[in-house]
Formats: structure tokens, C-alpha cells, sequence
């Protein structure tokens, strides 16, 4: 028996090496034997506009008005934006804006509160 570790994705116990890389057979996933490091390169850290790190939960305000793809709405500067939820992707920002609903924010058009 091996005393390899189990794949972090899948927690496959077929790991194997594959010269400083461990590779998990069922899910390909790759990474290097350092755990600590995988995780730090895991996270990824989202900034307002203004450069501060945004956390979920936090308080947000537009700070440029946006226009609502398919609407003719728009999200006014000012506009506050309660209990933001990070997300991956383009738009980085899950959140519900009052009398507009659901929406998806770029973390680029907002500054924390």
C-alpha cells in the first residue's frame, strides 16, 4: 500500500505520481504534492472597484449606472446592494437588488460599503 494522499476533488485512493505531480485516475485532476500551496492558488480573491477585497455577505453600492441586458431598466448609481454572494466567472457577483430581483454584478462596478 501507497502512502500517497487521497485526491482532494474526488477522494479517490488511486493517486499516483507522475514525477513531482499526483494524479487521480477517476476525475484527472492534478496537483502538486505541497497541499497547503493548492489551496492558497484555489481561492480567488475578488476587489471592488476602489481595490478592497470583497467577502460574501458584504455590503455593496453601484458606482456607475448599469444597464439590464434585456430591459430597459437601469441600476441607478447609489444603488445598494445587501448580502452579495461571490460566485466564479465574468460576472463575479450573486446578489438581489430590491425592486429588481436576482442579478449578476461585475465586482468592477461596485464598492464596498
Amino acid at each position: 500500500m501507497s502512502n500517497l494522499p487521497n485526491c482532494p476533488k474526488c477522494q479517490s485512493e488511486y493517486t499516483y505520481e507522475d514525477g513531482s505531480l499526483l494524479i487521480c485516475p477517476e476525475c484527472a485532476h492534478e496537483w502538486s504534492g505541497n497541499t497547503d500551496a493548492e489551496n492558497k492558488e484555489d481561492v480567488k480573491i475578488v476587489r471592488d472597484a476602489n481595490g478592497n477585497v470583497l467577502n460574501d455577505g458584504d455590503s455593496v453600492t453601484v458606482i456607475k449606472d448599469l444597464k439590464v441586458k434585456g430591459s430597459s431598466s437601469v441600476i441607478k448609481i447609489g444603488t445598494k446592494v445587501k448580502n452579495i454572494r461571490l460566485i466564479e466567472g465574468d460576472h463575479d457577483i450573486d446578489c438581489k437588488i430590491d425592486s429588481f430581483g436576482a442579478m449578476k454584478l461585475k465586482s468592477e462596478f461596485v464598492k464596498k460599503i
